[in-house]
């Protein structure tokens, strides 16, 4: 079986070096926002150009926390992407915010610039976008829409560790940045983790103490913050991985090349892609198929693992009923053609080929 995502092979490969740092954590006596933390941040920080990384718990809670720093709350808008994952919507709505849903480009997944700028109103205080499945959005025209109505411009990079858009990478390209290290991404930790980057001085202070219940000193509490912290064990980690992340995203080039220029099924609809190659770090490699069940079903039966991500759209999910009735399209259209192949570092190119293979012998 060729398995989606072999995460005991991507760290077994760092073993000794993840150990040494989980034994100086250890013997440091230090355990909350210590030494691992400080160093994380300081060369994270470095490798994505930004003055400032705030390590916090995890993905969710650095979008939502940049949002709370930016005191967008009850009456204001955000305007996010309608094909994401829930967690980008769910950032908005725990702010009290409203998410204003604007459909993506059919080719990229990514939102399209071109609809934004009939959603935005006078409550309008925020462009959400997500860097869909490690391709960067379009983000000069997306600059350009924020700039004409003096807008914040959050990224949100869960799936875009260490791409480059004109020289500058993913969490450097707006106002304020929210990055997952859930463990199955391209920088992934041994558990929830995450962080935020920006250039912004007054932003980075108030995200430090926001994160800490609210205090930049040790029962000093100046704004009404949470308990979100970066573990500093899951720091340390990251601190190995990290320097890993540029080599192991040119792996993952070098798969997808291969996908791209070996898969030919007419029934297959491959990504399409930039010219710049350094904007997609093929966090996955998504493709469509009208009937996407058939072809996972045969995939699996030919052992090859694959993932859909993801089956239903935010505007169908339970949590927001009250959108039920909304229609989005192209959101919908992706969700339901959707289908993700198997694509790591660790992959060798026997399974790479096998994949390649069978699925151009799908429909038969």
């Amino acid at each position: 079986m060729i398995s989606f995502l072999d995460l005991k092979q991507i760290n077994l490969r760092h073993e000794a070096e993840m150990m040494e740092a989980i034994q100086k954590f250890i013997h440091s006596g230090w355990y909350v926002l210590g030494e691992g933390v400080k160093q994380f941040e300081a060369e994270f920080a470095q490798y994505c150009g930004t003055k400032h990384c705030i390590g916090v718990a995890n993905g969710l809670d650095a979008l939502a926390l940049i949002i709370k720093a930016y005191d967008i709350g009850e009456g204001d808008e955000v305007i996010v992407p309608s094909n994401t994952y829930i967690a980008s919507i769910l950032s908005v709505s725990m702010n009290g915010a409203t998410p204003v849903l604007v459909e993506p480009d059919l080719h990229t997944y990514n939102i399209d610039p071109a609809l934004i700028e009939d959603k935005i109103t006078s409550k309008t205080k925020a462009i959400m976008v997500v860097h869909l499945y490690g391709q960067l959005c379009d983000m000069d025209a997306i600059n350009g829409l924020a700039k004409k109505y003096n807008l914040k411009v959050i990224e949100d990079c869960a799936q875009s560790h260490g791409a480059k858009y004109s020289g500058n990478r993913a969490g450097n390209l707006g106002d304020a940045a929210a990055f997952s290290f859930y463990p199955g991404k391209n920088l992934g930790a041994l558990g929830d983790a995450g962080a935020i980057t920006t250039n912004d001085d007054s932003l980075a202070q108030r995200l430090f103490a926001l994160r800490n219940y609210g205090s930049h000193k040790k029962y000093e509490n100046i704004f009404k913050g949470v308990n979100s912290r970066l573990d500093e064990m899951q720091a340390s980690i990251l601190s190995v991985k990290l320097k890993y992340l540029d080599e192991d995203n040119m792996k993952r080039r070098q798969i997808a090349d291969y996908f791209m220029n070996n898969i030919d099924n007419p029934l297959i609809i491959k990504p399409t892609t930039t010219d710049e190659q350094e904007s997609h770090v093929w966090h996955l490699f998504v493709v469509r198929t009208a009937n996407r069940d058939d072809l996972q079903k045969y995939l699996m039966d030919n052992g090859i693992q694959t993932l859909i991500h993801y089956p239903i759209p935010p505007h169908k999910q339970e949590a927001y009923k009250e959108w039920s009735e909304m229609e989005f399209h192209i959101s919908e259209k992706i969700h339901n053609e959707v289908i993700s192949l198997p694509i790591s570092p660790v992959m060798d190119m026997e399974d790479v080929r096998k994949v390649v293979e069978v699925i151009n012998r799908y429909g038969e």
